[in-house]
């Protein structure tokens, strides 16, 4: 169970999120209470271990923009939570090793989310970024192939009932696990991770868990 806590603002809480066992940690560049500047990432980056999938959200952001602030962060892969076509997608996967298309449960995107170019594909509410719970059988309806990231107002409450109906390749959460905006609350951060991972049906780590080394990466 691949898990990502996105949202993140500063250093103590992303080596949190990483002590804990989080796979991934996401930092929020697109207009938001959260939104961060490339040089404070780099400096959290710098500290964190090369396992470690660092991921820029970018909305709606011009592929170059996308790819530059990228380097600049010292970042190893792009969220793209907007209305961002295949070809920019496959625009930053050129110079971005990995990319995470954001697409909008029960939209006509999350139906053609395979012709995106990338095999990770994050699932969000109807209003994307707005910690709302959408209902998950829309997930049935998204195109078989790519690896689906679930969020949409999860937290440490819904997140174990959320894996084991939906059965995603990862889960995804922000302010679930905040004590106020850009701050997280350590208690939740621990339990999200601990019941995803007890929920999952396979072992963490497991032969088809996890397929990719996140640390054979060239910046």
């Amino acid at each position: 169970m691949f898990v990502k806590i996105c949202g993140i603002t500063n250093e103590d809480d992303a080596l949190f999120a990483v002590a804990m066992g989080a796979d991934a940690v996401g930092f929020v560049f697109a207009p938001s209470t959260r939104q961060v500047a490339a040089q404070q990432v780099y400096d959290i980056t710098r500290r964190l271990p090369p396992e470690i999938l660092t991921v820029g959200v970018f909305r709606d952001d011009a592929p170059g923009r996308v790819i530059d602030t990228v380097h600049r962060a010292g970042l190893k892969a792009a969220q793209l939570h907007g209305h961002e076509t295949p070809d920019m997608v496959a625009e930053v996967a050129q110079q971005i090793r990995w990319v995470i298309k954001s697409v909008v449960a029960g939209s006509p995107d999350a139906m053609h989310a395979d012709q995106f170019g990338t095999d990770m594909i994050l699932v969000d509410a109807p209003s994307p970024g707005s910690g709302k719970v959408f209902d998950w059988s829309l997930m049935d309806a998204v195109a078989e192939g790519p690896r689906l990231i679930l969020a949409g107002g999860l937290d440490p409450d819904n997140v174990a009932e959320a894996v084991r109906l939906v059965r995603p390749w990862g889960v995804d959460v922000s302010s679930g696990v905040e004590k106020s905006p850009g701050k997280k609350d350590a208690l939740k951060v621990k339990s999200f991770i601990e019941r995803a991972r007890a929920a999952a049906p396979a072992p963490h780590l497991g032969p088809d868990a996890m397929p990719y080394d996140w640390a054979d990466d060239e910046i």
